[in-house]
């Protein structure tokens, strides 16, 4: 199975653990170290039906996700009870428009996203497999406008003690993809204890890290 037919599966059956059903507390605590202004666009890739999406729309006039999953985003708009306007664009991609949201369902890598200033990076990354990572990263910079900013969210734990999605990306590997153009900040890292249902399920740590990627214009 590749990996389109993995998440189009796991949405296809509902198997949606990853989907938080708030909006990310993370995201509320550190957005503001982007230095975020009504004015800044954000780009929020791989965004399924998150509720991340809406908090960001009251902050910015603009704001783009890109979402292989088009039961995703139909769900994400019936459940806010919105009606997009829906356009066909190149036979790749369908734009789904509504106020401040624009939302492209088909591929990250090839989606006609216009460069942002702001991008919220929750669980993208680390839904790439390695070998996927690399290009990820290049298209991720690709749509950051010069000086941007980057609120990335990551894991890092034992890989061979659980295999993906979501993947562990440790802050070597990070620091590798964003090279001296970049400055990168570790805002938080929070480990795991032994109530965390990834520890009862075996993995010797795990740990949630919170990454600011800025763009050295």
């Amino acid at each position: 199975m590749n990996d389109f037919e993995l998440w189009h599966d796991k949405w296809a059956a509902n198997k949606i653990g990853f989907h938080l059903e708030d909006v990310n507390p993370l995201l509320i605590k550190h957005w503001n170290e982007v230095k975020p202004s009504r004015v800044d666009s954000v780009f929020v890739p791989l965004c399924g039906k998150s509720e991340d999406l809406i908090w960001l729309a009251q902050l910015h006039d603009n704001v783009q996700g890109v979402e292989l999953s088009q039961i995703a985003v139909r769900a994400f708009f019936a459940e806010h009870f919105y009606t997009p306007m829906v356009t066909p664009i190149n036979g790749q991609f369908e734009l789904y428009q509504f106020d401040e949201l624009d939302i492209y369902v088909g591929d990250y890598f090839t989606a006609p996203i216009k460069p942002v200033d702001l991008i919220y990076d929750r669980a993208a990354l680390i839904a790439m497999p390695e070998d996927l990572r690399a290009l990820y990263v290049d298209k991720l910079k690709q749509s950051l406008n010069p000086g941007g900013r980057i609120l990335m969210i990551t894991l890092d734990y034992v890989q061979s003690e659980m295999s993906g999605p979501p993947f562990s990306v440790p802050s070597n590997e990070i620091k590798d993809y964003f090279g001296e153009d970049y400055r990168l900040t570790l805002l938080e890292r929070d480990e795991a204890d032994s109530e965390h249902r990834r520890i009862k399920q075996g993995l010797s740590r795990f740990a949630e890290e919170v990454w600011l990627v800025e763009h050295l214009a």
